[in-house]
C-alpha cells in the first residue's frame, strides 16, 4: 500500500492530502506539521480571528473527525528535520523515521526576522500563536506601530484601528501594497486608511526599535521617532527550506520544481517521487517562461490539486500556469488582485477607487497591449471577468471596453 507523506498543515498540505483521496489514492496518508494544532487557515489571522471574531474552531482547515473519515494520519507537534529522497524516508524531530513512496514538500514559508530584537511587544503575524499574542495587545487608545505596508500590515492596521487602536503605518514605499499595484493605485489605498483615521509614514525606513511592550520607541532613518505600546513587523517571508539543506534537491529562494509541481535536484533532474506546493515552492510557468514562488492562498490551493493528480496518475500530467489571484479584506473594502500589474506599462480606471463608496477596477497593459493584471475593489462581477480575460490573453483595451459596459448596466 503506497504511503505519501504530506509535509505541512496549512491549506496546501491539507488540500493535497483531500485531493488525493478525491482523486482515488486509497494507500496510507501521513500529514506531518511542526504546530501543535489542528491544521488551519492563515488568511484570518490578521483580520476576522485577530479582531476576534473567529475562534479556533472558526479557522481550521481540518478536524480530527474529517482526518479520521478520509483515513489521513496526522503527526502534529514534530517538524520535519530530514529528508532522504534516495532512501525515499522523512526523519521527524521526535526522532521517528517515515518511509514513503511520494512526499510533498508543503512547509510554507516563515514571517522575515525582525531585525530590531527587543524584550517584548514586538510581532509578527504568521501563526496562530503569532495572532494570538498580538490580539492580547490590541487595547483602544494604545498606540500601535505597524512596520511594512503590505497585505499583513495593512491588514493588521485596519483591524487594529476598527479595534480602538491608534495606528501608524511606516514604509520606505510611498504607498500600501505598491510592490505589487504600483504607487499610483496604491496611493488610493493610502487615503483608505486616512479616511479611518491611521497615521502613516511612507517613504520613510525604520533605524531600530527601543523598549518593551507599552513602553517601545521605533526609530525612523529621518531621525524621528514614534512611542508605541506594540509594534507589528511585517516586513516579508523566507521559505521554510533550511532543513532541506541536506537533500540534494535544488532550493533558490525555495523548492525549485518544474511545471507539474515536481521538486528538481541540484543537477536539475526530476527527484523521484518529490513534490513541492505553497508558499515555500518556486514552480516553473509556462505562460511566464520563468520560475516563480508565490505567497498566495489560492496558488497553494491550485498546486495542491495539480500535485495529487500527478502523484496518482503520473501518466496523465497536469500543469500549473495558473493566473495568479490574492484577495484582501480592509475595513469594509474587499479588494481583489489578478495577475502581474506591477509588469504592466500603463492602466486606467473603470468606475471610482476612491471614498466610501468605491466600487471599482484598475486596468492593467503590459507593454504588448495584452492585459497582465487588474485590480478592483467591491466589484467581484469585473474581477471574475478580468481573471478569465487574463487566462485568454486579451488585448487590455478589450477588457476596458467589457467593463466599461458592465458598470453602465448596473447605473
Amino acid at each position: 500500500m503506497p504511503t505519501v507523506a504530506v509535509v505541512g498543515g496549512s491549506v496546501a498540505g491539507v488540500r493535497v492530502a483531500q485531493a488525493l483521496r478525491s482523486e482515488g489514492h486509497d494507500g496510507r496518508i501521513v500529514l506531518v506539521d511542526r504546530e501543535p494544532h489542528l491544521p488551519y487557515d492563515r488568511p484570518p489571522l490578521s483580520k476576522q480571528f485577530l479582531a476576534g471574531g473567529r475562534d479556533l474552531a472558526g479557522v481550521t482547515l481540518l478536524t480530527e473527525e474529517m482526518a479520521g473519515r478520509l483515513g489521513i494520519e496526522l503527526r502534529l507537534g514534530s517538524a520535519a528535520e530530514r529528508l532522504d529522497p534516495r532512501g525515499r524516508t522523512l526523519r521527524l524531530a521526535d526522532g521517528t523515521t517515515l518511509d514513503w513512496d511520494a512526499v510533498v514538500l508543503a512547509t510554507g514559508a516563515d514571517a522575515r526576522a525582525v531585525p530590531w530584537p527587543v524584550s517584548s511587544g514586538v510581532h509578527v503575524v504568521r501563526c496562530l500563536d503569532d495572532a494570538r499574542a498580538l490580539r492580547a495587545e490590541l487595547v483602544p487608545g494604545a498606540p500601535l506601530v505597524v512596520v511594512g505596508g503590505g497585505f499583513i500590515g495593512a491588514e493588521v492596521a485596519a483591524t487594529a484601528r476598527s479595534a480602538g487602536c491608534a495606528v501608524t503605518v511606516v514604509d520606505p514605499l510611498p504607498a500600501p501594497i505598491g510592490r505589487v499595484v504600483g504607487p499610483e493605485v496604491g496611493a488610493l489605498f493610502t487615503e483608505l486608511h486616512h479616511r479611518h483615521g491611521v497615521a502613516t509614514r511612507f517613504g520613510t525606513g525604520v533605524a531600530g526599535i527601543e523598549g518593551g511592550s507599552g513602553r517601545l520607541r521605533v526609530l525612523l532613518d529621518d531621525g524621528s521617532s514614534l512611542g508605541a505600546a506594540a509594534v507589528v513587523v511585517g516586513i516579508g517571508a523566507v521559505p521554510n527550506d533550511a532543513w532541506l539543506a541536506s537533500s540534494g534537491l535544488r532550493i533558490e529562494d525555495g523548492v525549485v520544481t518544474d511545471e507539474h509541481c515536481r521538486a528538481v535536484d541540484d543537477a536539475g533532474a526530476q527527484a523521484a517521487g518529490v513534490y513541492a506546493v505553497g508558499d515555500g515552492a518556486r514552480s516553473y510557468r509556462r505562460g511566464l517562461g520563468r520560475h516563480v514562488r508565490a505567497e498566495h492562498w489560492t496558488n497553494a490551493s491550485e498546486m495542491a490539486a495539480v500535485a495529487a493528480h500527478n502523484i496518482v496518475a503520473p501518466e496523465d500530467l497536469r500543469v500549473h500556469d495558473p493566473v495568479e489571484y490574492v484577495w484582501s479584506d480592509q475595513y469594509d473594502w474587499k479588494i481583489q488582485i489578478a495577475g502581474r500589474p506591477v509588469e504592466a506599462d500603463r492602466h486606467e480606471l473603470v468606475g471610482s477607487i476612491a471614498g466610501d463608496a468605491a466600487r471599482g477596477a484598475a486596468v492593467y497593459a503590459g507593454a504588448d497591449g495584452r492585459l497582465c493584471g487588474a485590480v478592483t475593489v467591491n466589484w467581484p462581477k469585473a474581477m471574475f471577468l478580468c481573471r478569465r480575460m487574463l487566462g485568454d490573453g486579451t488585448m487590455a483595451d478589450e477588457t476596458l471596453g467589457r467593463l466599461r459596459a458592465l458598470d453602465d448596466a448596473r447605473r
